[in-house]
């Protein structure tokens, strides 16, 4: 089934003082601007995954998850092949069966239907993609009138691609950013969101935070002036609470004071438990961490995770439940703070001893392919060529992340001593006994308070 009223070919792109004209006659919040009023607020915005191939079927999609689960920001999923720019690739699906998409293909669609989507939805969208040369979907996003877009050179080529240079992703998305520093100066704030979650599972805080730090001073001097720094969930509470703190620490110590920067977390992005029960303990657990941590948004999980896309119901029923890290009752938990300092001023050394040689060397671009290849940089489990994985990342007893095998990585002797310190003993309560009694008291506010509108099926 083809999917009617596909352009021919996509119409030619309006001027960029034209799309910032657009957005502004539009009247709604850009992404930044809810993104400032929730960490105002003191409050977690809430976004959700989601993209389908079909035209009709996005605008049903982004419609549905607004009226039934109010998110604060929509995403727009965009396809494999529009990522690696096989534009001719995706038409051919789109005519054939937009279903064989997994994602939308927003360059063959266009930027006149992308307004189309943007127009149907209070909610401001985020383009979500996964691409080392991301120029032409950022060009097409702009005119659409989406003011967040998702990725770096670093953050959208290693974990994705086997051959893609970093020198060419680099030059790239130099230019997406540069292209959002013009926005800028026309009035037009775009957030710009780094893929600190990488490949996903048994990431290190630091690298993720690292490569996030390398790539936020690389926009901010090409103008970007809204950075989003993704974190992914590992799994030990202090630890992750602590990452996220260490976000606005980062972000004072290396970027321009007129930038702004948010806390971002991803909800565990690792195999998912089948079971319904327990898949929602694990969507819960990553909005309490969210809410002690200080994030501005948390990117939501499904109960589906573990079996496959999620349909519309799982997508709302988890943006339901990741609602309550707004919960009032969240005020009274006593956290560790102790033991949460500790973990932050690690990953803040960790950091600064990956980062700042790299940032010391002169031309960054050039200085970042340098470390890559020399290895002073590197990412664990990494599909590129262009890193050596030499990175061995292990769960201690208590289940923070911790080096077992630190490759090249610029480490000092007493940073080394304090993980293998870290994985010998372990201090500190299991991540179940702390999730069992952070829950009860979650539970509790559900089965008194809560109230669950009724969502499609």
């Amino acid at each position: 089934m083809t999917d009617p009223g596909i352009p021919p070919e996509p119409a030619e792109l309006p001027s960029p003082a034209e799309s910032v004209a657009y957005v502004k006659e539009l009247g709604k919040p850009t992404a930044a601007e809810v993104l400032r009023a929730a960490r105002t607020d003191g409050r977690v915005a809430l976004q959700p995954r989601c993209g389908v191939g079909s035209h009709a079927q996005m605008t049903t999609l982004l419609q549905d998850l607004e009226r039934h689960a109010r998110p604060d920001i929509l995403t727009l999923t965009i396809d494999s092949h529009t990522r690696l720019k096989r534009f001719d690739n995706a038409r051919a699906a789109l005519l054939r069966n937009p279903a064989d998409l997994n994602g939308y293909p927003l360059v063959t669609h266009g930027w006149q239907r992308g307004r189309q989507l943007n127009e149907s939805v209070a909610a401001p969208l985020e383009v979500r993609h996964g691409s080392p040369d991301a120029r032409l979907l950022f060009e097409t996003t702009v005119a659409s009138g989406i003011t967040s877009f998702e990725g770096g050179g670093i953050s959208y080529n290693l974990p994705y691609s086997k051959a893609v240079p970093l020198s060419e992703s680099l030059a790239a998305w130099r230019d997406v950013d540069a292209f959002c520093g013009d926005l800028a100066g026309r009035g037009l704030v775009v957030d710009r969101e780094l893929f600190g979650t990488l490949t996903a599972v048994l990431v290190p805080p630091s690298i993720s935070l690292a490569i996030s730090v390398l790539e936020a001073v690389a926009a901010t001097r090409e103008g970007v002036r809204c950075v989003s720094v993704a974190y992914p969930q590992g799994g030990h509470f202090e630890q992750d609470v602590a990452a996220l703190r260490a976000i606005h620490s980062l972000g004072a110590r290396y970027l321009p004071a007129d930038v702004e920067v948010h806390a971002v977390l991803h909800e565990f992005m690792g195999v998912f438990p089948r079971e319904r029960s327990h898949a929602d303990d694990l969507i819960l657990y990553g909005a309490l961490v969210a809410r002690l941590g200080g994030a501005t948004k948390l990117i939501t999980k499904t109960y589906l995770e573990a079996y496959g896309i999620p349909d519309t119901r799982a997508n709302v029923d988890g943006l339901l439940l990741a609602s309550r890290a707004n919960s009032p009752l969240l005020d009274f938990i006593a956290l560790d703070e102790e033991r949460i300092e500790r973990e932050r001023e690690l990953i803040l050394r960790e950091v600064a001893e990956i980062v700042e040689p790299v940032l010391a060397a002169g031309d960054l671009y050039k200085s970042i392919a340098t470390a890559f290849e020399e290895g002073r940089l590197d990412i664990p489990f990494s599909a590129s060529r262009y890193a050596r994985s030499e990175v061995i990342p292990r769960r201690a007893p208590d289940g923070a992340i911790r080096y077992f095998a630190s490759g090249s990585l610029p480490f000092s002797a007493g940073t080394l001593r304090l993980n293998e310190q870290g994985l010998a003993s372990g201090d500190g309560a299991r991540i179940g006994d702390m999730v069992k009694g952070l829950t009860s008291d979650i539970n509790y506010f559900l089965n008194v308070f809560g109230e669950t509108p009724a969502v499609p099926s």
